[in-house]
């Protein structure tokens, strides 16, 4: 077991939070849209058309959050954002119509979206030699308490009564709370110090910008075991009903597994960039294994998918991998928020778009379009070498330029050494 945890001191402070803000997100990400359309009575198009204007609504916080936390601390900023969030979760309580349901739901969404930058200095600052590997530990533990929070969800949707849904919110929104209580622990980071120029430098990087589209591309295959795949094994195969919870457990368990050791190998930008073109393949070939599980009979269906879903997962595994380092190691020490921020807004935009774009191509036009999607992944992990590669060249021009600027401030007589 100690193998399986950090080093003890901050590292296990911020586990010990993330495991609680996830078991208590995976209690809403189980039966969250039930609640609304089962317990509140919305009807499904609300439902999902407010989800979409909440999603859109937390892009820009999550920048100007990060921008905050590097600028005044990252851990006060950071908590401040898990009891807006704990907030916006209990008000789940109090729907009773479309507009306070986008209210609440676009509140916690933006709570949601600052958090995740405002947590990335510390992160950093304490993910020791290599922050991306802690991040994938972190991503690790993420799935192991949103499997928890689940089984907690699985009790909600059986009782299936108002009382149940609302409990669900008050215990979401209590997690976050106890998330937030957690960080007292971590010792405080102080703010990095400013540096001369432009404040929005990251919106002026065009090549993180570049990397910062490319995987919001690849960020829709998320999209795929949780959308596409369980609405095509009902609609368009034999296979049993009973396997999309298979499917599911499946990938979470390679996730859980294989995160950390699949980062240990990703160590450079270089290595990102490579990582996301195996990972373009992976995805690729299980698109087109899924589509191949369409008009055959069950048990052939069946070994399709489970085979299509080892090998997306996978891809997932170098994906993520891949997005931890170039997001952390193209990043300047003194923005890390600010990137980071800017770097969410590609998985963001994926949240919105991912699954309308997935069932329009997959289900809607059907097996045509899980090749279209697989080749879509694949071309996106074809340009991402060249794309770290100008990174990495502005990465080294803006360092110089800086210490150049740096030498220039120097006060007279004082040695440059």
């Amino acid at each position: 077991m100690p193998r399986l945890m950090p080093d003890a001191g901050p590292q296990r402070v911020l586990v010990a939070s993330n495991f609680v803000y996830t078991v208590g997100s995976g209690l809403y990400l189980t039966a969250g849209v039930l609640y609304f359309t089962e317990a509140v009575h919305l009807p499904a198009n609300q439902v999902g058309l407010g989800l979409g204007i909440a999603g859109l609504g937390a892009l820009v916080l999550g920048i100007a959050v990060g921008h905050l936390a590097d600028r005044y601390g990252a851990r006060g900023v950071y908590a401040a954002t898990l009891v807006v969030q704990a907030l916006a979760t209990a008000s789940f309580v109090l729907v009773d119509g479309f507009w306070p349901f986008v209210l609440a739901v676009g509140s916690a969404a933006g709570a949601k979206a600052a958090g995740v930058a405002a947590r990335s200095p510390l992160i950093r600052h304490y993910g020791g030699d290599r922050p991306q590997e802690f991040r994938a530990y972190l991503r690790a533990v993420t799935n192991v308490g949103i499997s928890l929070g689940a089984l907690g969800a699985g009790w909600v949707v059986q009782v299936g009564t108002l009382s149940a849904y609302q409990l669900m919110a008050v215990g979401n929104a209590t997690a976050f709370v106890v998330a937030a209580v957690l960080l007292v622990l971590l010792p405080p980071v102080a703010p990095a110090p400013a540096v001369g120029g432009p404040r929005w430098i990251a919106l002026r990087d065009r090549p993180y910008l570049l990397l910062t589209a490319l995987d919001g591309i690849m960020a829709i295959q998320f999209k795929v075991l949780t959308v596409a795949i369980p609405l095509w094994l009902v609609g368009a195969t034999a296979a049993p009903h009973w396997l999309i919870s298979g499917t599911m457990l499946t990938g979470t368990v390679i996730v859980v597994a294989f995160q950390v050791r699949a980062s240990r190998s990703i160590d450079s930008p270089a290595a990102g960039g490579l990582a996301y073109r195996r990972a373009g393949v992976a995805f690729l070939i299980a698109c087109s294994l899924i589509s191949l599980s369409a008009g055959v009979r069950a048990w052939a269906a069946a070994a399709l998918l489970i085979t299509a879903v080892v090998i997306h997962t996978v891809g997932e595994l170098w994906h993520a991998a891949a997005g931890f380092e170039v997001s952390f190691a193209l990043a300047p020490q003194h923005a890390t928020g600010q990137y980071l921020g800017v770097f969410g807004l590609g998985a963001g935009l994926a949240e919105a778009f991912g699954p309308g774009l997935l069932i329009a191509l997959c289900i809607t036009w059907g097996r045509p379009g899980w090749y279209v999607v697989g080749a879509m992944f694949a071309l996106t992990g074809l340009a991402a070498p060249p794309a770290v590669r100008w990174a990495r060249h502005h990465q080294h021009a803006h360092r110089t330029q800086l210490d150049s600027v740096a030498k220039v401030q120097l006060p007279r007589g004082r040695p440059l050494s």
